[in-house]
């Protein structure tokens, strides 16, 4: 524990500058706690807090506009990628694009404090092309303000924060112990979280080949589009298919029998958003739900043809 306390004041500036690196690229480590330990060790004199928050917002820049470059250079692609190997289950494609399709790029300056998005936002805003000025600006904003709670926190319960450190290193290696056992609690319990999320989306599925023999058969089921309206825009939809955002209550359900046939799909991993809403038209009454396994992506990979709004 010792060591570790004088890792911490030798290289203070380098932990925090790699620890929020780390964690801002997505690996689930938490980055909070260093910059407080660093800012109540800052109270004491031993930092500068203002090098400390330079550190950690030049840190969140590079993560940043490295997931911006990639998305804009691969789009939608990198996103659904995030979000299958994200922890946090918030994080799905069609809940950040809606995101920005309502709030555009000042959604920046908050999205590292919303669970789930922050891992995504950066690379959506490449992938949407929002122009860089307005990215650069309204991020930076967004670090400074992220950085600028936990130093301020740290600096606030600086006293509190001291006797967790002195009596950590009383411990000495059982005070290491419990660090170790708090960050692998941390990841234990996002590991638990995202087995729970992927265990509500167990849900029988309609392949997209049996999608596309109904259709060629002459069988017309209602197909409902979960996806944003900007992605349906951009890349079109499965012919036929009828939009529903959010809670929408669109006419063809109403008048669509209860036990007819109704085929949704999203463009999110493990279909989670068609999941989503096909349990909450199951809960509406209607008895044949099925999502569209593979969504969007694994239509357009059967090579089928898609239709662009007009």
């Amino acid at each position: 524990m010792d060591l570790l306390l004088r890792l911490i004041t030798e290289y203070g500036l380098l932990l925090v500058f790699a620890g929020v690196l780390v964690q801002q690229f997505g690996v689930p480590l938490p980055a909070y706690p260093l910059l407080m330990i660093t800012s109540a060790l800052a109270a004491r004199g031993q930092f500068n807090v203002i090098a400390l928050l330079g550190t950690a917002v030049a840190a969140c820049l590079i993560s940043d506009v490295t997931w911006y470059l990639i998305g804009r250079a691969l789009g939608r692609r990198v996103l659904r990628g995030l979000c299958r190997i994200s922890l946090s289950p918030d994080s799905c494609v069609r809940q950040t694009e809606s995101v920005f399709t309502r709030f555009g790029p000042p959604s920046l300056t908050v999205a590292k404090f919303i669970p789930g998005f922050a891992s995504v936002a950066t690379a959506m805003a490449g992938a949407m092309h929002i122009r860089r000025v307005p990215f650069l600006l309204f991020d930076l904003i967004g670090a400074t303000l992220w950085v600028g709670v936990a130093l301020a926190l740290g600096w606030l319960f600086s006293p509190a924060i001291d006797d967790i450190i002195n009596t950590l290193a009383q411990l000495g290696r059982w005070g290491l112990m419990l660090i170790a056992l708090a960050l692998a609690l941390f990841v234990a319990a996002k590991w638990w979280q995202r087995y729970r999320f992927n265990r509500q989306l167990q849900m029988a599925r309609v392949s997209p080949a049996t999608l596309a023999a109904l259709l060629d058969s002459g069988e017309r089921p209602l197909i409902v589009d979960v996806r944003s309206a900007a992605s349906s825009r951009d890349e079109g939809r499965i012919p036929g298919a009828i939009m529903v955002e959010g809670d929408a209550q669109a006419p063809e359900l109403s008048a669509h029998p209860k036990d007819a046939l109704i085929i949704v799909y999203c463009a999110c991993p493990n279909d989670a958003s068609a999941v989503i809403a096909a349990r909450k038209l199951l809960g509406r009454g209607f008895s044949n739900v099925r999502p569209l396994a593979g969504g969007f992506d694994a239509w357009v990979a059967t090579g089928r043809s898609v239709e662009l709004p007009g």
